[in-house]
């Protein structure tokens, strides 16, 4: 038997892979595109829908659809629920509530704001699988502080565009702490989640670091089939390490954030600009380099 090692993702020809890539792309222009205009509003549920399609694409082309939107609609579960009670009781985040702007509205919550939820929790748990690939509970603490980066820069432009209000201003730009605790706390529960959904074994993390490998069966050279069931040319990436278009999705989200902060929105918010920017910059850099280390 022949013997072959991939690295990180499949060959960059998968079709998943460039519908991913591809839908990064449009919300990269979307996004740029909404910070020009002087209605900005007009293109967040685009910019949103986008992220999420790109991230399932990039995850159902690293574990297979069904996985993928597995993990994604126990995410949206997860943070409509949380949102849901949130309005309703002020846990876990603080005394909130919508506005009228995002519609349509599922018990007034805005379902866009679930999607999001979905995207970046994908792309959270990615970058924590890069940054704490073989401790579980390390991985879970470092998706959920992940993801509560990007509400840095989250929360102060939708408190700009009038998508919720606070009942009590906060010390950051009108945020109260407890937003903060909130996120963490339901961010370690779509951590969790992703991770039952998605498989991620320590073991078949320690086999990633080895350098994973298969035995392809005598029929390797038609494309069709590989000794644990995988097709070689339309089947998902291989089971260990997280996928690099996911890690991509989080960097660009953190660069692009960064950026509008610093130099795009009128007016511009520097202290936003900076924390947001460290914030995910400290998960997106290691994540980012590793993810090419092989």
């Amino acid at each position: 038997m022949r013997r072959m090692r991939l690295g990180w993702d499949a060959p960059a020809s998968r079709p998943l892979g460039l519908l991913g890539a591809g839908l990064l792309a449009a919300m990269v222009v979307a996004q740029v595109a909404s910070g020009l205009r002087p209605e900005p509003i007009r293109l967040t549920s685009v910019v949103v829908v986008l992220l999420a399609a790109s991230a399932v694409a990039f995850l159902a082309d690293r574990r297979g659809p069904g996985r993928a939107a597995g993990a994604f609609a126990a995410t949206v579960a997860i943070g409509y629920a949380a949102e849901w009670i949130g309005i309703r009781t002020g846990l876990p985040f603080g005394e909130y509530s919508y506005t009228s702007v995002l519609r349509p509205q599922a018990g007034g919550v805005p379902v866009i704001v679930a999607a999001a939820w979905g995207g970046m929790g994908l792309a959270a748990h990615a970058v924590a699988t890069a940054v704490a690939p073989e401790n579980r509970v390390a991985r879970w603490a470092a998706g959920a502080a992940a993801l509560t980066a990007w509400d840095l820069f989250l929360d102060p432009q939708m408190l700009r565009l009038g998508l919720w209000t606070w009942a009590d201003d906060g010390p950051y730009r009108g945020v109260p702490l407890s937003n903060f605790a909130g996120w963490l706390v339901v961010s370690v529960l779509v951590m969790m989640a992703i991770d039952l959904i998605v498989g991620r074994e320590d073991a078949a993390v320690r086999s990633w670091r080895n350098g994973p490998s298969w035995s392809r069966s005598p029929s390797w050279r038609q494309g069709r089939s590989w000794r644990h069931g995988q097709s070689w040319r339309h089947g998902p990436s291989s089971e260990s390490g997280p996928s690099r278009g996911l890690v991509t999705l989080y960097s660009v989200m953190a660069a692009m954030e960064t950026l509008a902060f610093a130099a795009v929105f009128e007016p511009g918010d520097p202290l936003v600009a900076a924390a947001g920017g460290v914030a995910m910059g400290a998960f997106a850099v290691p994540a980012w380099r590793r993810a090419w280390r092989k």
